[in-house]
């Protein structure tokens, strides 16, 4: 097992919870998701997030925005 402090704390976007800062890791092994330790924006709860649920903050100058303004790419139909 493997506890990592985060400094600087990483801002993430947890699915189903919103914005928050990453302030730790936990490594409990290949058998296991990492658990990110989180300190929820809204309401400040601290949550051991799977890794699964983890995302990225959008961040405009890094090229990774939103997703509803990164629409799908349009897929044409091959073949009939």
């Amino acid at each position: 097992m493997a506890f990592t402090q985060l400094d600087p704390s990483i801002p993430l976007y947890i699915a189903d919870r919103g914005p928050g800062f990453a302030i730790a890791v936990i490594d409990y092994g290949q058998e296991f998701d990492l658990l990110w330790v989180v300190g929820m924006d809204e309401g400040g709860e601290i949550w051991c997030v799977p890794n699964p649920q983890v995302r990225l903050q959008a961040n405009w100058s890094m090229g990774r925005r939103k997703k509803a303004d990164n629409p799908s790419p349009k897929i044409a139909a091959v073949g009939s």
